[in-house]
């Protein structure tokens, strides 16, 4: 469990900002003096610290002979600290794209984490202009369903496989014949995304989507436009296979069980569990 003053840190506080703000919670109000004595600290530190503290919204200073701090309550402090932040993330992004000359790289790219996977998953269909393509587990369709929503309202033309008994009445969505099968023989909760043959990315999650396991990006037209057919005709044969209509089911990656999907399998099987408690 994250302790208080290290939820702090992680928002910008300085140690001895997060150990003041922490203190007044617990104690208001204080005076510098005590506060200094309270956390073992040199006055003339602690003084520094509640300035800023003063200047980031997190205390206010009561009027008297003596001056005595009290914490701002947490939910109005971070509320503030998130519009500041969000004002300042703003201005940076506008200043950052003043110069930023998006280029075809035409190279692929290994993401690191869920997070950025994801990210750059929401970016891929803010670009989207034409056809947006899709193959979604149920964990990642809940996370995108509303832009993809979105992104079939202002007219692209929005397809794709899932995996549950979720649908949409937005755009296309083609149950697969194997609704439970597919994620039981899948090592992991899968992403693939196809946007206007331009750029695609494929990941595989954990199952409660806060893992990356394997992440891939590429805006090679050559590997999108590939991927592209591969995926329309995977989205068209699982709505003649739920009509009954595809004798060649059974050369499809999961009914066929390869050697590859074989040994992928039991390799994931076998991946070894991060230790988050570092």
């Amino acid at each position: 469990m994250t302790k208080p003053d290290g939820a702090l840190t992680e928002l910008g506080f300085s140690d001895l900002e997060a150990q003041l703000y922490c203190e007044l919670l617990k104690r208001a109000p204080l005076t510098g003096y005590r506060l200094a004595q309270a956390v073992g600290k040199a006055a003339a530190n602690v003084y520094q610290a509640l300035a800023a503290l003063e200047q980031r919204g997190a205390v206010v200073v009561e009027a008297g002979d003596t001056r005595s701090y009290r914490p701002v309550a947490p939910a109005e402090m971070l509320a503030a600290l998130g519009t500041r932040f969000a004002a300042r993330q703003s201005a940076a992004q506008a200043a950052l794209e003043r110069l930023h000359t998006p280029a075809q790289s035409d190279k692929i790219f290994q993401l690191r984490d869920s997070v950025q996977a994801l990210e750059r998953a929401r970016q891929m269909l803010e670009r989207t202009r034409e056809i947006l393509l899709f193959d979604l587990f149920p964990g990642p369709f809940r996370i995108l369903r509303p832009q993809l929503a979105q992104l079939a309202a202002r007219g692209v033309k929005v397809a794709g496989v899932v995996y549950s008994d979720e649908s949409s009445d937005e755009f296309l969505c083609v149950r697969s014949h194997g609704l439970t099968r597919v994620p039981e023989n899948w090592p992991g909760s899968q992403l693939t995304l196809v946007a206007d043959a331009r750029e695609f990315l494929v990941a595989l999650f954990s199952d409660d989507a806060q893992e990356l396991h394997h992440g891939l990006w590429t805006d090679s037209l050559y590997l999108s436009c590939l991927q592209h057919s591969g995926l329309a005709c995977e989205i068209r044969l699982s709505a003649l296979a739920l009509r009954n209509e595809d004798p060649l089911a059974h050369l499809s990656l999961l009914p066929a069980m390869p050697e590859g999907l074989r040994a992928f399998s039991s390799a994931a099987t076998k991946r070894p569990a991060r230790d988050d408690a570092a």
